[in-house]
């Protein structure tokens, strides 16, 4: 699974998450993800 597919699971499942724990740890993960991708690409030789 790529990063952005993992973005965008995550992203589902925070839309379709039913209680207020659920949607703060997903939240949490997705953020993480998010960041982490941010610093790979950040990283990146320029092209």
């Amino acid at each position: 699974m790529t990063d952005e597919q993992h973005i965008d699971e995550l992203r589902a499942e925070l839309r379709n998450a039913t209680n207020l724990a659920e949607r703060r740890q997903i939240a949490d993960e997705l953020n993480a993800a998010v960041a982490e991708r941010a610093v790979v690409l950040e990283n990146l030789p320029p092209s």
